[in-house]
C-alpha cells in the first residue's frame, strides 16, 4: 500500500519529555515530544528551533490522566475503568496511574488531548503501548464490555481456559477499537480544521515480549487498520534480558531474545506498506545496574537489530536525558556516577551508523548461512497466558515487567514466565547460527505470498491457536508448492478445548483440536502417524512432542536442528544447511556479527581484513577481529568500495555528500563520526566540514586521507589528531557542539 510521502527524512529519532537541552540533543531527524500538558507548546518550540521535525508520543493505556479518573473531565468518576485483578487490586504503572480499560469514554477523553497536539502543529502522533494485562479483566468496565461484545454475562477469566482465552481476545479487540477510533477521528480533524495530514504510529513491544510478560495487545491486528501508518518496535535490554530455558538451563540470553524480538517485528510489517522503526536503549528502566552492564547489553541489542536488513529506521534512544544526565551505580557498589565519556562517544558513533544504514542493502555473498527458515507465531499466543485457577487454588496472580528480579517469583511462576514452548523451537536454531525468522502467522491470510520466501516453517499449536481456518488453506498451498512444514505438538495444551471455529462445526466439520483441521487440509487425515509425509511437491514432518520438552535437554535441541536439516534434504537442498555458531551479515561497509555461546568448545571466529571498530570510542583500525563465544562486533570494512560513488551521486548523507544535499565531487573521505556531519567542502590543500553533536562529550571522526595533515582545527582552534599510515586514515577529536563547529584539515 502506497502511503503519502513525508516532508523530510525520518531515519532516526528519539523521545523526550524534557524541554530542549544541549546535553541530550542527539541531532537525529525527528524528536517525539512526550506527553500532553500545558507546557507542550514551549517544549515543541524549543526542539523546533534546534531543527527537528516534531512528533508527539503519549501513552494509550496509562498516563497522567487523574482529571479523567477523578471526574474533572465529564463529572463522573472513572476508577471503574482501571484494569483490576481478581483480588480487586488496580494494576498500576505508578501512583494514581492505573492501566486503563479502553472504553469509548476513555477514547473520547484521549482524543481531546490529541486535538491540542494537532493544534500545536505536530506532524505525527505515536500512541504507545496499548497494553492489557493478562491477570486483569475484573473491573466493572470490563464486565460491561464483555456483555456488549459476547452478548452474555461476564465469566471470571481465571475460571477456565475458555474464559481466559475469550477475555484476552476481547482485550485485544478493545485496544484495536480505541486506536482505530482515535486515529481515524484525529486524522479527519486535522484535515477538516487545518487541511493537513497527520500520521499515526503505534510504539509497541514485540509479540514475543508481550506474550512472555503476559500482556495482551492488538499487535498484528493493527497492520490492517487503515489509520495506522506504522510502528516502533520497543525492544531493549529490559525486554530482551528476560530469562529463558535452553538445554535445561534458565538464564538471561539478551542477544538471542532480542534477535527473535526484532525478527517478529520486521516480519509484522514486511510487504504491508507500513513503516517500522527499531528502538535501542543505552540503559533500561531498571536503574540498579552498572554502566558496564548497560553497555554490554546495549551492544547485544544493537547487533541483534542490525542482523535484520529489512528495517533501516531507528529510534536511537528513549529518554536521552536520563542517559546523559542521571547517575547509576558504580562498579564497586559504593556510589553512583554519570555516563563514562567513552561510552557517550560510542553511543553517538552507533547513532551515526544507524542514520546511514538506509543507504545500504545486505551485501550478496557476504556470509554463508541457512536461509528461508521460519517459526510461526500468532497473536493468539497472548490469549493463553492468563491464570487458570480452580476454586480451592490459593495461587496469587503475578505481574512481571522487567523492573524487578524474576528471582522473587515462585518456581511455578518462573516456569510460566519462561514460555518454553516457544523458545524450545527457537533457541536451538539461533544457537547454531541459523538466522531463524519468527513469522507472523496472522499475516498469511491478509497478504498473499507472505511466506513465499520461506523453505521450511516450524509450527505448534501447543502455545497458540489459528484464528481462522483459511490459514490452513494458505499453509497447504505453500506445502504443495514445495515448502516443508515441521509440526510439533502432543495435544496436551488445555487451550485446545476453547470454544473456537474448529470445535463449533457440525458432524464431520467438528474437530477436537485445530491441528486436526490442518492435517486434514493437507490430505493426511486428522491423526497422521508421527514422521514424514509427502504432500504435493512439499512435505510435513510431524513431531509428536510438546515443544516445552525440547527446551529441557540437548537431545531436544538436536531434534529441532536435525528436523530442519532433514526438511532441507527432502527439498534436495541438504547442502544449504550450514551451522557454525555465528550470525553475520554485511550491510554496505558495515560488518555485523555475533558469536553464539553454549554451542561447544570450537565456537567463535576470526575475521581478517582492515576494519574500524565502531564499538570503541577511539575508532581503532584492526587487521583482525577475534570473536569468542558470546562476543559481537560492529565494524567498518575499509576495503568496501561497492556503490560508494553511486551514493555520492545520489546525494545520500554519509555516502559522499553533505547533509544539506550539496553533491561532493567524489565519495566523502569521512568514514565514520560520532557527530552529524554536514557542509563538506574540498579545496586545494584543504578539506572542511561542520560537526554537530551533544555538548559535554568528545567527538571522534575517522577520515580517509592520503598523508598526515599539516594542521587540524575545530572552530579555529587546533585540535588533537592521529594519523594511521597503514590504513591511510586520520582520527580527529574535539568537544561536541549541538549547533555545529567547523572542522578544517590543512593538507
Amino acid at each position: 500500500m502506497a502511503r503519502r510521502m513525508k516532508a523530510n527524512p525520518e531515519w532516526t529519532g528519539f523521545q523526550e519529555s524534557r524541554p530542549y537541552g544541549t546535553k541530550y540533543d542527539l541531532r537525529t531527524d525527528f524528536v517525539m515530544v512526550y506527553g500532553i500538558g500545558n507546557d507542550l507548546p514551549a517544549r515543541i518550540e524549543g526542539w523546533k528551533k534546534a531543527g527537528y521535525t516534531i512528533h508527539l508520543m503519549t501513552g494509550v493505556s496509562w498516563g497522567e490522566y487523574q482529571d479523567y479518573l477523578y471526574g474533572k473531565f465529564d463529572g463522573r468518576d472513572h476508577w471503574d475503568e482501571a484494569q483490576t485483578d481478581r483480588a480487586g487490586n488496580h494494576i498500576l504503572h505508578g501512583k494514581d496511574v492505573p492501566y486503563m480499560v479502553p472504553t469509548i469514554s476513555f477514547s473520547e477523553y484521549l482524543a481531546t488531548y490529541i486535538k491540542k497536539a494537532i493544534d500545536c502543529g505536530i506532524e505525527a502522533i505515536h500512541m504507545e503501548e496499548p497494553e492489557f494485562w493478562a491477570q486483569s479483566g475484573y473491573s466493572e468496565a470490563f464486565k460491561r464490555e464483555w456483555l456488549t461484545y459476547y452478548g452474555e454475562d461476564w465469566i471470571p477469566p481465571h475460571s477456565s481456559p475458555d474464559a481466559q482465552y475469550r477475555a484476552s481476545k476481547l482485550k485485544a479487540a478493545m485496544y484495536y477499537r480505541a486506536l482505530d477510533r482515535i486515529c481515524s477521528q484525529m486524522k479527519e480533524y486535522a484535515l477538516v480544521t487545518y487541511d493537513r495530514t497527520v500520521r499515526f504510529y503505534v510504539p509497541t513491544h514485540s509479540l514475543i515480549n508481550y506474550t512472555q510478560w503476559r500482556i495482551v495487545s492488538p499487535e498484528a491486528m493493527l497492520v490492517s487498520m487503515p489509520a495506522c501508518d506504522g510502528f516502533i518496535a520497543q525492544i531493549w535490554t529490559g525486554t530482551a534480558r528476560t530469562a529463558n530455558v535452553y538445554k535445561g538451563v534458565r538464564r538471561e540470553r539478551t542477544f538471542e531474545t532480542a534477535y527473535l524480538e526484532y525478527g517478529i517485528m520486521q516480519e509484522l510489517t514486511r510487504g504491508t506498506g507500513r513503516e517500522m522503526w527499531f528502538l535501542h536503549d543505552p540503559i533500561e528502566d531498571n536503574p540498579r545496574y552498572t554502566w558496564s552492564d548497560y553497555r554490554f547489553n546495549y551492544r547485544q541489542t544493537v547487533v541483534a537489530s542490525l542482523l535484520h536488513p529489512g528495517v533501516s529506521q531507528y529510534e536511537v534512544c528513549p529518554w536521552p536525558w536520563r542517559v546523559f544526565s542521571l547517575k547509576y551505580p558504580t562498579e564497586d557498589g559504593t556510589g553512583k556516577e554519570t555516563i563514562p565519556g567513552e561510552y557517550a562517544t560510542v553511543l553517538l558513533t552507533v547513532m551515526s551508523v544507524l542514520r546511514d544504514m538506509h543507504n545500504h542493502e545486505e551485501e550478496a555473498g557476504s556470509a554463508s548461512y541457512t536461509r528461508g527458515i521460519g517459526l510461526c507465531l500468532a497473536n493468539s499466543a497472548m490469549y493463553q497466558r492468563g491464570d487458570v485457577i480452580g476454586e480451592d487454588d490459593e495461587r496469587e496472580a503475578f505481574k512481571y515487567d522487567g523492573t524487578d528480579s524474576a528471582d522473587n517469583l515462585t518456581a511455578e511462576q518462573r516456569d510460566l514466565l519462561d514460555w518454553s514452548a516457544f523458545y524450545g523451537l527457537a533457541l536451538p536454531l539461533v544457537k547454531k547460527g541459523i538466522p531463524l525468522r519468527p513469522v507472523q502467522l496472522d499475516n498469511i491470510l491478509t497478504f498473499p505470498g507472505y511466506v513465499d520466501d520461506y523453505r521450511v516453517l516450524l509450527l505448534s499449536y501447543e502455545f497458540m491457536k489459528p484464528e481462522h481456518p483459511g490459514i490452513h488453506q494458505a499453509l497447504g498451498q505453500w506445502v504443495r508448492e514445495g515448502g516443508v512444514l515441521i509440526y510439533a505438538g502432543d495435544g496436551s495444551d488445555p487451550f485446545h478445548d476453547v470454544r473456537e471455529w474448529w470445535n463449533r462445526g457440525n458432524g464431520s466439520r467438528k474437530y477436537n483440536r485445530a491441528e486436526e483441521h490442518l492435517f486434514e487440509s493437507l490430505g493426511l487425515g486428522r491423526e497422521p502417524a508421527e514422521g514424514e509425509h509427502e504432500v504435493g511437491s512439499g512435505a510435513v514432518i510431524y513431531l509428536r512432542v510438546n515443544p516445552v520438552v525440547l527446551s529441557q535437554s540437548g537431545e531436544g535441541a538436536e531434534l529441532v536442528t536435525d528436523s530442519v536439516r532433514r526438511a532441507l534434504d527432502i527439498r534436495g537442498e541438504g547442502l544449504d544447511y550450514y551451522e557454525d555458531g555465528i550470525l553475520q551479515i554485511q550491510r554496505g561497509p558495515y560488518v555485523i556479527a555475533q558469536a553464539m555461546d553454549e554451542t561447544g568448545p570450537d565456537a567463535g571466529a576470526v575475521m581478517h581484513g582492515s576494519f574500524i571498530d565502531l564499538f570503541e570510542a577511539d575508532l581503532p583500525v584492526r587487521s583482525s577481529v577475534e570473536l569468542k563465544p558470546g562476543d559481537n562486533c560492529l565494524l567498518y570494512d575499509l576495503s568496501y568500495t561497492a556503490g560508494a560513488a553511486a551514493d555520492a551521486a545520489a546525494g545520500n548523507e554519509g555516502g559522499g555528500t553533505s547533509a544539506d544535499g550539496a553533491i561532493a565531487a567524489s565519495p566523502s573521505p569521512i568514514l565514520i563520526s560520532s557527530s552529524r556531519v554536514r557542509g563538506e567542502t574540498g579545496e586545494a590543500n584543504r578539506f572542511s566540514y561542520v560537526s554537530e553533536s551533544p555538548s559535554d562529550m568528545t567527538v571522534r571522526t575517522r577520515i580517509r586521507i592520503a598523508a598526515a595533515p599539516k594542521r587540524v582545527t575545530a572552530g579555529g582552534m587546533e585540535i588533537e589528531c592521529q594519523y594511521d599510515a597503514s590504513s591511510g586514515t586520520l582520527l580527529v577529536s574535539h568537544p561536541g557542539v549541538p549547533t555545529g563547529v567547523e572542522v578544517a584539515i590543512e593538507l
